[in-house]
């Protein structure tokens, strides 16, 4: 029987990868299947992977119709046995509820991937409805760290390096810039978006890799590296 999969995890977890890797494995076996992807960090109509997979895809937008879509193709004469959805978390709650409909109706298999909160540790809408309404939510099992090396659980947005929980929801345009500080222009004139994954520890405390650097250029000991193993090391006894 047709499924609504969400597999979901933090950025860097291999949504992305799973994504074209499932869409390969059905091919392969003589299902047809459509591609379909919003705001994907390579443009418009693409699935790619930071391991360097990229495919076409069909770019989702506010007005998209995925029982149109479906019906249409089958119409035509096109195999439809599956859909890959990949950057779930931007559709929105009536696209989900129609992704749902065509599992339940025609026997589509409906494979979404996404992210659970945004920057704020807030559900993106599309994501929520997933939860609510999919067979199976799986969490992927490939961990993102935190810059301290720990599992990455948040995802955080930063301006200039610098953290923010405040602002749009979603901003794409800018987030490349990060990995190219001659992009940014004059300080101040063109602040450079970017998001990082964090633990919880360091989210709660806005430490991003950043930070964590420029104080460990000024010699500074972080507060909440003071404890029982750094003083046992130094000859003390923990109490």
């Amino acid at each position: 029987m047709a499924e609504l999969v969400f597999f979901s995890g933090t950025m860097d977890c291999g949504k992305s990868t799973l994504a074209l890797q499932m869409d390969y494995n059905h091919r392969a076996r003589g299902r047809g299947g459509i591609r379909f992807s919003r705001n994907d960090r390579a443009g418009g109509s693409r699935i790619s992977s930071r391991l360097g997979l990229e495919t076409d895809a069909v770019e989702v937008t506010d007005v998209t119709d995925f029982w149109d879509e479906v019906v249409d193709r089958r119409t035509r004469g096109q195999r439809v046995d599956y859909l890959i959805c990949d950057e779930a978390q931007f559709y929105s709650p009536l696209q989900v509820e129609q992704l749902a409909r065509l599992v339940d109706e025609i026997d589509v298999d409906v494979f979404a991937f996404g992210i659970t909160a945004d920057f704020r540790t807030r559900l993106f809408p599309g994501s929520q409805r997933l939860v609510e309404l999919a067979d199976r939510v799986q969490v992927l099992q490939v961990e993102a760290l935190c810059w301290c090396g720990r599992r990455a659980t948040h995802n955080a947005r930063t301006v200039d390096g610098v953290m923010v929980v405040e602002g749009a929801q979603v901003v794409v345009g800018d987030v490349d810039m990060a990995s190219d500080p001659t992009a940014a222009g004059t300080e101040g004139e063109h602040p450079v978006v970017g998001y990082e994954t964090l633990c919880r520890r360091h989210y709660m405390r806005r430490v991003t890799a950043h930070g964590a650097h420029i104080m460990a250029q000024q010699d500074q000991l972080l507060p909440f590296e003071t404890d029982a193993c750094l003083w046992r090391g130094s000859g003390g006894t923990a109490g």
